[in-house]
């Protein structure tokens, strides 16, 4: 009677462990894991990303930003490096070196590569099969720091052209990544910029999900001037949690050159819903987009309108954030008031220069050409595209300008922030299509009313 009370008794245990196991997530000991729409560190305890994007292949010089963003309450951060396409490579040290800052200031470290921003419309931009290349030159940099590290596969992987083949082509990446042996979290962007207008990722992401031979990866929307209304907002991620598929927000602003979105309702939302949120960004944002810096020339005392709204807002990430439990133990950084770093002397780049050593003043842009056609008219009105193209050396920024001899006004653009005095017409680059490699090119174009006489203007075109 004794033996078979033990049996009985060890019958149970049995099925007690299993039952306390299955409520685990899967891959919760070896590092970060997702299960029922939920993201997971290491320890099994869910971890809600409250951060901040920090563009650091553009300003390497600025390792001081990670102690800076922890004491300001983030508790991850997603960094920007590339793959030596469009801009210099990040290499297996310094990808190391950035995730020793991350684990020093107690971070959780997403790294994603810029290289594909606008694939299929941005000229320059790769494929996520080669960012995929990228990644496993780099892989003995992640490999042991699953517990620290998530892989976002390829930053915006699509413009607003060519993205059908999203889903097979993000299947494909992961499905090579874990061949490779990378056994991280991994995260995926949406098409259309990031925005997923489309509803691409939205429609696709299980079959995506279920591609991950891990079943290990996160879905990340940016929300810009798309999501501008509460309802955009939480119609989008009501899809996935529905469906328990994990996401988080992985961009977002509080305004921007396609719209204003809404941050209250992004916050609000991902706060009251646990989704996670990584704000753009730190500091160095050009091309016009300037005002989605969190801090004046990287110096944390002096937080801009967007920084003060994230980080000590409502539903901000002072409010918020909980440090990833694998940091419980070792010693914190300090938490008094946030270290301020020298503002540099001189002005800094407008826009991040695709170098591995910034220069301390603008740096040098070549020139540019543009010309004009239109491309449809009808009665009273027309719609017309301008191709804008770098010269010789890389450009940072454009501008373009012509003046109607007929009357022609502009009803609605895109790709450009035009603006008017009278009959003379200003157009400017947005944040994602200023930056140009020598020879290559970028579009943009609108609508616009006439009368019966619509001669195509003479534009000029200036780089900055």
């Amino acid at each position: 009677m004794k033996k078979i009370l033990s049996v009985a008794g060890a019958a149970l245990l049995t099925v007690l462990t299993a039952v306390f196991a299955f409520g685990q997530p899967a891959h919760a000991a070896a590092g970060f894991s997702v299960s029922n729409g939920k993201l997971y560190d290491a320890n099994g305890t869910e971890f809600i990303m409250r951060g901040v994007n920090h563009a650091h292949t553009w300003y390497p010089q600025q390792t001081s930003s990670f102690a800076n963003i922890k004491a300001l309450g983030a508790n991850s951060v997603r960094v920007v490096l590339a793959s030596g396409d469009r801009w210099a490579k990040n290499d297996t040290a310094d990808v190391a070196n950035v995730i020793s800052l991350c684990k020093a200031n107690r971070l959780i470290c997403v790294l994603e590569v810029h290289d594909t921003t606008g694939y299929g419309e941005q000229s320059g931009a790769i494929t996520l099969d080669r960012a995929v290349t990228y990644w496993l030159s780099i892989a003995s940099a992640l490999q042991g720091q699953e517990k620290y590290v998530i892989v976002n596969i390829g930053n915006e992987p699509y413009g607003n052209q060519g993205y059908s083949t999203w889903a097979t082509d993000t299947a494909n990446a992961i499905k090579r990544l874990r061949a490779g042996g990378l056994t991280h979290t991994i995260m995926v962007d949406g098409p259309n910029w990031g925005q997923d207008w489309s509803f691409t990722m939205r429609d696709n992401a299980a079959t995506v999900f279920n591609a991950d031979p891990s079943k290990n990866t996160i879905f990340s929307i940016h929300m810009y001037g798309v999501f501008n209304t509460a309802a955009k907002v939480s119609d989008y991620l009501d899809r996935f949690r529905t469906a328990k598929l994990p996401i988080l927000v992985g961009e977002f602003g509080n305004l921007h050159s396609d719209g204003d979105p809404d941050e209250d309702a992004i916050m609000a939302y991902s706060q009251t819903n646990g989704i996670g949120y990584l704000g753009w960004s730190w500091s160095g944002n050009g091309g016009g987009v300037e005002y989605l810096d969190m801090t004046n020339n990287f110096n944390p005392s002096s937080l801009s309108s967007w920084g003060q709204r994230i980080f000590n807002g409502a539903n901000g990430i002072k409010q918020t954030a909980k440090e990833a439990s694998v940091f419980s133990g070792s010693t914190p950084p300090p938490t008094t008031t946030p270290p301020t770093t020298t503002p540099p002397t001189t002005t800094p780049p407008t826009t991040p220069p695709p170098t591995t050593t910034p220069p301390t003043t603008p740096p040098a842009s070549g020139a540019c050409t543009a010309s004009y056609a239109i491309t449809n008219s009808w009665p009273g009105g027309f719609q017309a595209e301008v191709q804008v193209k770098a010269g010789s050396s890389a450009i940072n920024g454009w501008t373009v300008k012509w003046t109607y001899a007929n009357g022609q006004t502009i009803s609605q653009v895109w790709n450009a922030t035009i603006t008017n005095s009278g009959s003379a017409y200003t157009a400017r680059n947005v944040d994602y299509n200023g930056r140009l490699g020598a020879g290559a090119s970028t579009s943009f174009g609108f609508l616009g009313t006439a009368n019966s006489t619509n001669t195509a203007p003479a534009v000029t075109c200036t780089a900055s």
